[in-house]
């Protein structure tokens, strides 16, 4: 009984917001308090409220960055349209106007089922546009060849959406992002949606239209542990959460479980997540005397290390370190078998990410081995956990991402890893990340240090800001090597520091110091 009250308020609670983003026209303009002055959306949410469009939630707040509902959005494209509400057979507080957009084709029954299922999920993109456009703008049309050429990932796009967004981009009403991406099956936020929608509504009030990216440059993320973010998914290039948010997570790498394991212990594990850290990186080396040596101990170690990170409400990468074997294809075989196993384990929980190979080297090359190796590896997670993400390392200590944006492996939430070391790789590497985005290649740096590439020289904070201030406009996650006090400069802790006590910042060497500031 507890539990269906507890329901049926929360039901209301929810309502009575969703109500209040949409009110009647006739409104007056609201100010509020999580839109600041100049930022990008402001002038589109505040004209909106000023024609009595849409109001903010009862907490006085506008939320821009929440992931816009279906119902939400049908419903100020209905207003925008001129409809003000009706009755209708389901007691959702949008159904009048989800029953409007279905009897007027602006949508099909399977794209937003009547039955309401769909109506408080994140709208996706391209379904979006076809609304808008087919409420507000009908008569549009663009031309196959000069508007397609416009969006770097078209082919992601779904057939029944090409006209709607051809016509979209042909008069101004979408731009896509800063690197020209549509992201036709990704979520859009209210800032976003609203700002196509003020595009659209000047198309029909005849007033020029100048086509800019409906979102800035720079990806706004959300951090948080699992139980805020839950399963995680790839759209487009970003890693998102479970409602379709984009998401970054930032954490530390162990250093090899069979050198430095004391510091993959719970203790550790929590007092990383304690100065901010929503991710752990498990390296279980594969050579080095490491698991292909010694399988049942280091196996033990890292399932440990993976609880531990998950006790600790943390997303977790089991990562499969080659380094002296270069190439995965050496030992597929026991990389299937230790895979199959680990997924089947943990295809319930959402925290844990696998890193199939974490740095193909010596000659591995990613057409003739890396890549066959990934879609095998691919097939063999898949065959226990659906949903976990996959990571695939590339050629050159997975710096070579050029070539997988030429030739990706098949399949759902993949991401490809970037290793930098802030004291050896520079702007070239940055610049080649850039362009594997812009190809469509989702990014994770599943390892990056402070250091130069052997782990020791520097500390380099300048060199390591700038990369950071990267990945935190692009939205990529990153997790730093290495947790541990060994005698090098990548080390995030000092000399004789224990795994068993709680850590304070004196803890921590210059790099520790500079990387947990950053999470």
């Amino acid at each position: 009984m507890t539990n269906r009250i507890t329901k049926m308020l929360a039901a209301i609670i929810s309502l009575t917001l969703v109500i209040l983003a949409v009110m009647p026209a006739g409104a007056a303009p609201a100010r509020f308090t999580d839109v600041k002055p100049g930022s990008w959306y402001a002038a589109n949410v505040e004209e909106l409220s000023g024609k009595g469009l849409i109001s903010g939630f009862g907490d006085g707040t506008f939320r821009p960055t929440k992931t816009i509902t279906a119902a939400e959005f049908v419903s100020i494209v209905a207003r925008c349209a001129g409809f003000t509400g009706g009755s209708a057979a389901s007691g959702h507080w949008a159904a009048p106007f989800m029953a409007e957009g279905l009897s007027k084709n602006w949508y099909d029954w399977d794209e937003i089922p009547p039955t309401g299922e769909k109506f408080n999920k994140p709208i996706e993109r391209q379904l979006a546009v076809k609304i808008l456009m087919r409420a507000l703008l009908p008569d549009k049309r663009g031309d196959y060849n000069t508007e397609s050429a416009k969006i770097s990932d078209f082919k992601e796009l779904d057939g029944r959406y090409y006209e709607s967004v051809l016509a979209a981009y042909s008069c101004g009403v979408l731009a896509g992002d800063g690197s020209g991406r549509f992201n036709p099956k990704s979520g859009m936020t209210r800032a976003e949606a609203y700002a196509i929608v003020i595009r659209a509504l000047a198309q029909t009030e005849g007033q020029p239209v100048t086509p800019t990216p409906e979102v800035p440059d720079k990806v706004e993320t959300i951090t948080g542990g699992v139980s805020e973010n839950g399963w995680l998914q790839v759209k487009g290039t970003q890693l998102c959460n479970e409602e379709g948010k984009p998401v970054a997570l930032h954490g530390m790498s162990s250093h090899g479980l069979h050198w430095f394991g004391q510091y993959a212990n719970e203790q550790s594990i929590k007092n990383t997540a304690k100065f901010g850290a929503n991710l752990f990186r498990v390296a279980m080396y594969t050579g080095e005397n490491g698991y292909l040596s010694q399988p049942e101990k280091i196996k033990e170690q890292a399932v440990a290390a993976i609880d531990a990170a998950i006790k600790q409400d943390m997303y977790v990468i089991i990562d499969w370190h080659i380094l002296s074997d270069g190439n995965p294809m050496d030992h597929i075989k026991e990389s299937k078998a230790f895979f199959t196993e680990i997924a089947k384990r943990y295809k319930g929980e959402p925290a844990v990410i696998y890193e199939i190979c974490n740095e193909p080297n010596g000659g591995a090359d990613w057409k003739r081995d890396i890549k066959p190796y990934a879609q095998e590896l691919v097939k063999t997670i898949r065959g226990q956990s659906e949903k976990g993400v996959i990571l695939i390392g590339s050629s050159t200590w997975s710096q070579d991402v050029h070539l997988a944006a030429a030739d990706p492996v098949d399949g759902e939430n993949l991401m490809y890893t970037l290793h930098f070391y802030a004291g050896t790789h520079g702007q070239w590497l940055r610049d080649r990340a850039d362009a594997a985005l812009k190809a469509g290649l989702p990014l994770f740096v599943s390892e990056w240090g402070t250091s130069s590439a052997d782990g020791s020289g520097g500390v380099f904070p300048e060199e390591s800001k700038k990369w950071l201030d990267f990945l935190d406009k692009k939205g990529i996650s990153w997790a730093n090597w290495s947790l541990c006090d060994k005698s090098e400069t990548s080390a995030a802790l000092k000399p004789g520091t224990s795994p068993n006590k709680s850590w304070t910042r004196n803890d921590l060497s210059e790099s520790g110091k500079f990387v947990f500031d950053n999470f």
